[in-house]
């Protein structure tokens, strides 16, 4: 199965936090199919000095979802993350690691929504993520990654 993660950060060595947490992945996740380029973005949703660090990566695994979002939770924990974003809440990170996409999967549980319900909203997602992913199709809104970014752009 190939799940998108989408890693963030703007606290410390952004470079090396996105880098140590790919590795993370690799160890403890799965196999890293693809990784997009570094964008330097904004912060979205809250006020700070520090900008972001953003990336995308694919990642191929035999774990399920659940465990993933466990995983990454650890690897931001273990990175130095103490507070994850509650109720729209936003704050400075050193990572942050979100499940964009797991395959064609659609769940809405209490601890996770995929596909993650933001995503489409977000250029800071969407850039990194139609650069590895532009013909994966979204599988509620039915449009390819390319055509949600695209359709973002227009908006910025």
């Amino acid at each position: 199965m190939y799940a998108y993660l989408g890693l963030g950060s703007n606290l410390g060595n952004k470079e090396q936090n996105l880098r140590l947490a790919v590795q993370q992945i690799e160890k403890r996740i799965g196999k890293v199919v693809s990784l997009s380029a570094f964008y330097a973005t904004a912060p979205w949703g809250f006020a700070s000095d520090n900008t972001f660090l953003n990336a995308a990566v694919c990642v191929e695994t035999e774990r399920p979802p659940l465990e993933i979002l466990s995983e990454t939770q650890a690897i931001e924990c273990e990175m130095g993350r103490i507070h994850k974003s509650v109720g729209g809440v936003y704050s400075d990170r050193v990572i942050d690691i979100d499940l964009l996409l797991y395959g064609n999967l659609i769940l809405d549980t209490s601890s996770l929504k995929l596909p993650h319900p933001l995503m489409h909203k977000r250029l800071f997602v969407m850039e990194p993520l139609a650069e590895i992913a532009p013909y994966i199709i979204h599988p509620v809104l039915g449009k390819t990654i390319q055509e949600l970014y695209d359709a973002l752009t227009v908006k910025e």
